[in-house]
Formats: C-alpha cells, sequence, structure tokens
C-alpha cells in the first residue's frame, strides 16, 4: 500500500494516477478535499482519499489510523511555493510557506517513525533542486528545503540499521499550478510535465537486498 501526500495536484497527483494505472493501493491526501475527489475520480482500483492538514498533529494521527497495516511506501510531494526579494517578502506568507514545507514534514516523519521505525517502509521525501544549490530571489523557499534536507538526513543517522529508509528527491522546474500561488511569474513552457517527473521517480524507486537508493535528483533537460 502507498501514502501520497499532496495528492490533490501536481506531482502527487501524477503519481496516484501511474501507481492506480497498476492496481496499486492507495490512500492519498492532501488540503483540498474537493481537488482530491477529482482525482480519485480518474483512478480506478482500490484507493481512498482522507483530506488532512499535516500541520495539525491530530489530523496525521488520524490519517495513518484509518490504515489497517504499516504501508510499503510513503511519498511525500505535499508543499508550497513563495518567492521573492526577501524584503518585499510578507511575514504573514512567510510564516505559511515554513508551516506548509517544514513543519508539514517534520510532524509527518515523527509521527511515521514513531510508528514503524520497525517496519519495512520507504519514505520519498519531495523537495527541490532549491535544496541543493542557492538561488537569487528564491532565499526563504531554499531555507525551508534546506531545512528539510537537513531533517532528512540527521533522521536516516537515527534510522541507521532500521528498516524504515528515508529517500530525498530533488526535482527541478516542473510546469504545474505550484507556480501561480508562489508569487513568481515565469515562462514555464520548458519545464518537466509532472507526468514526466512521475515517471522518472517511480522508475528510480528501486530497492535490492542490500542496497536502496538514497538520493535522487530529476532535473531539466
Amino acid at each position: 500500500m502507498i501514502l501520497i501526500t499532496g495528492a490533490s495536484s501536481g506531482l502527487g497527483a501524477a503519481l496516484a494516477n501511474i501507481y492506480g494505472t497498476e492496481g496499486q493501493s492507495l490512500l492519498l491526501t492532501g488540503r483540498n478535499e474537493q481537488r482530491l475527489a477529482r482525482v480519485v475520480s480518474t483512478i480506478s482500483g482500490e484507493v481512498n482519499a482522507i483530506a488532512a492538514d499535516l500541520c495539525q498533529p491530530r489530523e496525521i494521527s488520524a490519517l495513518l489510523d484509518s490504515l489497517s497495516q504499516a504501508p510499503d511506501t510513503v511519498i511525500h510531494c505535499a508543499g508550497s511555493g513563495y518567492f521573492g526579494a526577501i524584503e518585499q517578502q510578507q511575514p504573514d506568507s512567510i510564516e505559511k510557506l515554513i508551516h506548509n514545507n517544514l513543519t508539514a514534514t517534520i510532524l509527518l516523519l515523527r509521527e511515521l517513525v514513531k510508528r514503524y521505525r520497525n517496519n519495512k517502509i520507504n519514505v520519498v521525501v519531495v523537495m527541490s533542486t532549491a535544496a541543493q544549490v542557492a538561488k537569487a530571489g528564491e532565499s526563504t523557499y531554499c531555507a525551508v528545503k534546506w531545512a528539510i534536507r537537513g531533517l532528512v538526513e540527521s533522521l536516516r543517522l537515527e534510522l541507521k540499521g532500521s528498516p524504515m529508509k528515508l529517500i530525498a528527491v530533488y526535482p527541478g522546474g516542473m510546469a504545474t499550478d505550484f507556480w501561480k500561488t508562489s508569487g513568481k511569474e515565469l515562462d514555464t513552457s520548458g519545464f518537466m510535465t509532472a507526468q514526466e517527473v512521475a515517471i522518472m521517480l517511480k522508475q528510480a524507486l528501486v530497492n535490492a537486498d542490500h542496497g536502496y537508493v538514497s538520493d535522487i535528483t530529476i532535473n531539466r533537460g
């Protein structure tokens, strides 16, 4: 069973469609119940959806309580963007950026480790190439993504010897609705589609008996 966060749009929705087509059992979550329902309507097979705010510990607990068994894979795609020169950014929007990205990831990983650290489970954390390279005009966005990268790398040390594995994913620019609410206007015609990234990511998520792919960078060509 695969749990996908941020599944109401973008990469999360594209992954849900690909895995759903293959007949995988899915639990999808996102903040927008109506958009989640639209994604579910495009998938045949065993798929459930629960709207949840991952900044709320009780909603994360309720989401995981709904599972009859530990998931095989969790793909955490939820997040948001906010860009612009630092002096022009608004404090409330910065706070929202931190909550939607860093706080949500900390709280989700906390609960996953608490419940499943002794289970063989892949936890895939989708970040951005902004977690690898500094970018002008994206200072606060880079800050939260770098923080999430530090979180993932630190938790790997805490989970050493555990069957739970953390996989970091760093995709480049995608042509999705992400940009409409980010405060950054740009031409995305040359960006990757969410479908393209989903296909590449799925192909890269392969484990062997004595190894796994720990870090995945998906650049646009």
